[in-house]
């Protein structure tokens, strides 16, 4: 049997919102990028998201929808001329010009202040796709001219409906055992998924668990690229850092030094650990990984390794307590579930005598241990 003769990745890839699997919370019904789809309205837009997510299937799918000339880059090695070349080319098209930029984190502050203006007059309608945090990588003129939609890591339910669309396009079968073990094996990443499975079908042509195994084994077959392994490099970093493990976390850094990773994706993510995991344990954590952050922007590599290696150490030994974190969770949770709950009257800010005559901030008590949260919610506790 031959190998395919088009990438099954690109074979099963969805055509439009019905095929989608996932991202219910951006895609499923009354969600804002299906009424985007829906009613061809035209945006700029930033997906982000781990690998995997969907985002490059989401911008096919959105340019199609609004009948566009569809344009995709990496950020890695496109420049300023291919976006001269593309902008030029809405002259002689009356389509909306849709350019997908993979990676856009790694265009650089000029690259992005030239994309800029194109953006802006609407010559080019920009979908950037990023695995990290656009607060910190996007320039914020640009980051105001486009929307940020988070996508979420798919669940193993996901990954298992995108198996059965692979096994159907290969003609072959799964048995439930190894459809199971594949979909938490993917963690979240419908692309790993894919790859494994091509991978697994050209050497061996049936899927089974030892069969998947050994093509993770062979060292031709490494399925896993660039963008994927990074990620996986700091997952198993953080997860280091939590299970208090100071040995595998140095080792995971070592890694991710060597690998060329940038010194300050590391030390922003020590910055978040600080107080998602730590928190009100050790609230001096969050001080010493904000230092770590500002040593590595002030010295840089090779020196900065050191205040890395300080930095989880330290964070790696310290108490863990997630509930400030998990309490910031819960009450997001009730304000998507609730929306907008009236302020209690006593809470209220008065600046005018009609406020004050309808109640506003009356009876209020500086140092009371009332109850202030809206009539809906009281007596809940985000915070034991």
């Amino acid at each position: 049997m031959k190998n395919l003769a088009e990438p099954l990745a690109s074979l099963i890839r969805p055509q439009n919102l019905k095929e989608f699997v996932g991202q219910e919370h951006l895609v499923g019904l009354g969600k804002p990028l299906r009424l985007a789809v829906e009613n061809k309205l035209i945006f700029s837009f930033i997906l982000w998201g781990t690998p995997g997510t969907g985002k490059t299937t989401i911008a096919r799918i959105y340019a199609d929808s609004i009948e566009a000339d569809f344009y995709e880059l990496s950020a890695v090695s496109a420049g300023k001329d291919d976006i001269r070349q593309i902008a030029s080319d809405k002259n002689s098209s009356s389509k909306p010009i849709v350019l997908f930029l993979d990676e856009i984190h790694r265009f650089n502050k000029a690259q992005q202040d030239f994309l800029l203006p194109f953006v802006e007059s609407g010559k080019i309608t920009l979908i950037g796709a990023t695995t990290e945090n656009p607060s910190f990588e996007i320039i914020p003129p640009l980051l105001s001219r486009c929307r940020v939609f988070v996508l979420r890591e798919h669940t193993p339910a996901d990954i298992s409906k995108i198996i059965d669309r692979a096994t159907r396009s290969l003609k072959t079968k799964m048995t439930n055992d190894v459809r199971e073990w594949l979909s938490e094996f993917a963690n979240g990443d419908a692309r790993q998924a894919i790859g494994l499975i091509e991978s697994t079908f050209n050497l061996y042509h049936s899927l089974t668990i030892d069969n998947f195994k050994n093509a993770i084994q062979n060292k031709f077959l490494r399925f896993d690229k660039k963008g994927d392994e990074h990620y996986n490099l700091i997952s198993a970093f953080i997860k280091s850092m939590r299970a208090s493990n100071p040995n595998s976390t140095l080792y995971y850094l070592a890694r991710l030094i060597d690998s060329g990773e940038d010194p300050l994706f590391i030390a922003r993510r020590m910055v978040i650990f600080a107080s998602e995991d730590i928190g009100l344990a050790q609230p001096t954590a969050l001080v010493v990984a904000n230092a770590v952050f500002a040593a590595c922007q002030q010295i840089g590599l090779p020196e900065c390794a050191i205040n890395l290696a300080h930095g989880v150490a330290y964070l790696a030994n310290s108490a863990k307590n997630r509930s400030a974190y998990d309490a910031l969770r819960a009450a997001q949770a009730d304000v998507t579930q609730y929306g907008n709950l009236p302020i209690p009257l006593h809470l209220r800010n008065a600046p005018t005598k009609l406020m004050k005559k309808l109640g506003y901030g009356k009876d209020y008590e500086m140092y009371s241990e009332a109850d202030f949260l809206p009539e809906k919610l009281k007596g809940k506790k985000y915070l034991s």
